[in-house]
């Protein structure tokens, strides 16, 4: 995720960030420049036509395909804001899980186990989403080895399961109450609730049929956008014509990267640096 001042406009507005659209439309707005520039050749100079403009129909066609790409994205950036929520939530349960476990009469050698199996949960959910997943990058315990993750299909829900069978543990050993149980439950719950809806996120889409409508009355609308309008402006058509295009793909093309938030793209959650806050928080409450 790209940290930036908000309030510095002059800067933001002359950098070109990898992440920046007009950069990467870049050769689709020249293209449709020269396109332009070619319709407005063949019309004015070759042909010579003398019918009305369509600059009427093009404004009433783009006022509903800007209403279309605010719904687009709207639901983009919801998605993008559920999964921050569910990754602070991430935050607060693991400090509460780790502050109810610092209150029990744990050995150290328990509260590194139990540090060691909450920080590879939250890694492991971060590359599972992401799909890069290498179980050899753990933080491996004598306990819980490589071994322990051998063909594995879902590596958190199998950290999770040592985690209540750690837990459980301590409550067969009659250290623990069944209220004091319960208490912490809350939290291993809320675990798998958080990592299940971040799924849910990842794995659907915006509908495939909605996508590829969008796409192409963007295409249909910017390139038919020349017939009409060299007409009336000539060749400057080609530099208004390009920003019209510049406006409208920018639009889908920042909401196809926010929708899945959780990869390395630019735009997408800082879950490598909240990976590590939650890490730190936890040793620091329980070491």
């Amino acid at each position: 995720m790209v940290i930036y001042n908000p309030k510095d406009w002059w800067k933001l507005i002359f950098t070109l960030h990898k992440s920046d659209t007009f950069r990467m439309m870049l050769p689709g707005i020249l293209g449709v420049a020269m396109f332009t520039g070619l319709v407005a050749y063949i019309e004015n100079d070759v042909i010579g036509v003398t019918f009305k403009n369509t600059t009427a129909i093009h404004a009433l066609v783009g006022f509903v395909l800007s209403l279309l790409l605010v719904f687009r994205t709207n639901t983009a950036y919801d998605r993008w804001w559920e999964g921050r929520k569910l990754w602070g939530s991430f935050v607060n349960n693991s400090r509460n899980l780790a502050l109810k476990l610092s209150s029990l009469d744990l050995t150290k050698e328990e509260k590194l186990l139990f540090w060691n199996l909450i920080s590879n949960y939250i890694y492991a959910c971060k590359e599972h989403l992401r799909g890069t997943l290498n179980v050899e990058n753990l933080s491996i315990n004598d306990k819980y080895n490589v071994d322990y993750f051998y063909e594995v299909l879902h590596v958190p829900n199998k950290i999770m399961k040592a985690i209540y069978h750690e837990i459980n543990q301590l409550y067969v050993d009659k250290r623990i109450s069944g209220e004091q149980l319960l208490f912490i439950n809350d939290e291993l719950k809320s675990f798998t609730d958080n990592l299940g809806a971040c799924e849910r996120i990842k794995k659907t889409p915006i509908p495939y049929s909605y996508s590829l409508y969008l796409k192409k009355i963007i295409f249909i609308y910017v390139f038919t956008m020349p017939i009409g309008f060299v007409v009336e402006f000539g060749y400057w058509a080609m530099p208004i014509v390009a920003m019209i295009f510049y406006v409208f793909g920018s639009i889908e093309l920042l909401a196809e990267e926010i929708e899945d938030p959780f990869g390395l793209d630019p735009n997408d959650l800082p879950t490598d640096q909240i990976s590590e806050t939650i890490k730190e928080n936890v040793a620091e409450i329980l070491l």
